[in-house]
């Protein structure tokens, strides 16, 4: 052995040689390896392709893998948009639904596949649908060919032929008058509404929504309107309700002459508007107004519409002022708009919520604010200081705030005493609803907001005012049982209250739209046959 190795080093290696069989070797190894693994070599590389992962989350689809350019035309993607049944209950703003299946072909078909792409230069992409944008069904394209009346006489038959519908995952239906009824309605209004907003009208009173206080509904209202592609429409050949983008509260800071107590300049102002849009437009004489809307929450806002008969009576009015009493406001017409206090614009349900639960509420009932209107006075005359359970203020004293704050007394409350101001609305009812407080409502005359599908008596007190006297024995009169089952139900209802940024179903924007487009459904009468 020690002979051979010492002959070895004697001679010269031909490196030439040994780098040839070197070569020779690594190319047999690569193409034994291409007939033996379960998928073809396309790559110098001896790794498996990457096979791309998708999931669906919020209707918004996410890649969660790189998708390398090489494989990508081995893959396919079977878009299952959502088919809707005229009797069926199908959420037609559901997430589309994605599968990625890989073609089966053999590996000549692959190979002849991919050099005729290699040699044209057309790589194939993958086309992911936009979660936001779903291609209208033909049954929707039928509705909209319909003449408006024709279209809403379609729908309210739908609706009183909704199916049964027990539990959904996104609504409870412990709160809801008819969840059946409110969730086909719910869907046709998806996907029949289309809202032409009048672009006429200067700022600030017209289209500059303020969203700060507690007139922000208004704001938050036109906002949301404004920027909506679901529901909004530039032709308004298609639409079923035509939008007057007005601001009550910027109405009265561009208008009002302070401390002059006349309202008159403000109603001739809007008075003077319509006159403009009917004679520019043929779509107020077509209807008298009656399938046009407006959303004001300022107190005035049913006061500065008295000048024009048409916009006092025949408009769908959506006011926080919805007082039975006036005259103006009609149950069943109009629309009672929550009254929300908002002070981030930026960040509206900031510091809002986190309740605490029932056993570390240990104040009966709480109020405190300042005394204004018919109520408040009465209330404080009867429990101010009276009772240790009724922690009942005027305006919450420093002595007080001090060790625990206005917003705290609301989460350490069992009941949250909402008596109404100079007008019927507070925002206090939705402050209640946001902190888990169940509350208690003294406004009489009061159109509850969506009334017409929530049933207040399940997450809410209502007392006459008559009876402030009782105030305690009615709130105590209330079994354990039955106040756990509200308060439970208080937490159930808040998102129906909640303005976002962006919109989400079933929240206080979209619940708002759902209670004019059943007041324009409410005009339409069915033939008796």
């Amino acid at each position: 052995m020690k002979l051979l190795f010492l002959s070895w080093l004697g001679n010269r290696i031909d490196w030439r040689k040994l780098f040839v069989v070197g070569a020779l070797m690594t190319i047999g190894g690569a193409v034994l390896q291409s007939f033996t693994l379960p998928y073809p070599l396309n790559m110098w590389t001896l790794s498996p392709p990457v096979i791309p992962s998708y999931r669906i989350m919020n209707g918004t689809m996410k890649l969660r893998e790189t998708i390398t350019e090489a494989r990508v035309e081995e893959f396919q993607p079977l878009l299952n948009a959502p088919v809707v049944s005229l009797n069926s209950s199908i959420e037609l703003n559901q997430s589309v639904s994605v599968e990625i299946q890989r073609v089966t072909t053999s590996p000549s078909t692959t190979s002849r596949r991919r050099k005729k792409k290699t040699k044209t230069n057309d790589d194939p992409k993958v086309t992911l649908p936009s979660p936001h944008r779903i291609e209208p069904s033909r049954l929707q394209r039928h509705i909209w060919s319909l003449p408006p009346d024709e279209a809403l006489l379609y729908a309210k038959k739908e609706i009183e032929h909704a199916p049964a519908v027990l539990d959904d995952p996104y609504l409870y239906a412990p709160v809801f008058r008819n969840l059946s009824i409110f969730k086909r309605s719910y869907e046709m209004m998806e996907m029949m509404l289309k809202i032409y907003i009048y672009p006429d009208g200067k700022k600030p009173i017209f289209h500059t929504p303020h969203l700060r206080g507690i007139y922000a509904s208004e704001g938050w209202f036109m906002k949301l309107m404004k920027e909506n592609r679901q529901f909004a429409t530039r032709d308004p050949q298609k639409a079923l309700l035509f939008y007057l983008p007005y601001s009550a509260r910027q109405l009265e800071v561009a208008l009002y002459v302070r401390g002059s107590h006349n309202l008159k300049p403000l109603s001739i102002f809007l008075r003077d508007y319509v006159n403009m849009i009917a004679a520019k437009y043929p779509f107020w004489n077509r209807t008298h107004g009656s399938d046009h809307f407006l959303v004001a929450c300022h107190d005035w806002g049913p006061y500065t519409l008295t000048a024009h008969e048409e916009l006092t009576f025949n408009t769908i009015k959506a006011l926080c002022n919805a007082d039975l009493s006036e005259g103006i406001f009609k149950a069943g017409h109009d629309v009672s708009l929550p009254e929300t206090s908002i002070r981030s614009p930026r960040r509206p349900l900031r510091n809002i919520g986190g309740g605490k639960r029932v056993s570390l509420r240990p104040i009966l009932a709480f109020f405190a604010g300042s005394m204004h209107g018919r109520v408040r006075p009465i209330l404080l005359e009867y429990w101010k200081d009276k009772d240790e359970d009724m922690k009942i203020y005027g305006r919450l004293p420093v002595r007080v705030s001090q060790k625990m704050s206005y917003i705290q007394h609301m989460k350490s409350s069992k009941f949250c005493i909402c008596p109404m101001g100079y007008e019927v609305n507070s925002p206090r009812i939705i402050e209640a609803l946001y902190y888990e407080c169940v509350p208690v409502i003294i406004a009489d005359n009061f159109s509850l907001p969506f009334s017409d599908v929530l049933d207040w008596s399940t997450f809410s007190v209502v007392v006459a005012e008559k009876d402030i006297p009782k105030l305690k024995e009615i709130l105590l009169a209330i079994p354990l049982r039955k106040y756990l089952a509200m308060q439970s139900n208080v937490k159930m209802v808040q998102k129906h209250f909640h303005w976002n940024p962006g919109p989400i179903r079933y929240d206080l924007f979209h619940m708002i739209l759902h209670s004019i487009w059943i007041k324009r459904l409410n005009q339409i009468q069915i033939p008796q046959l």
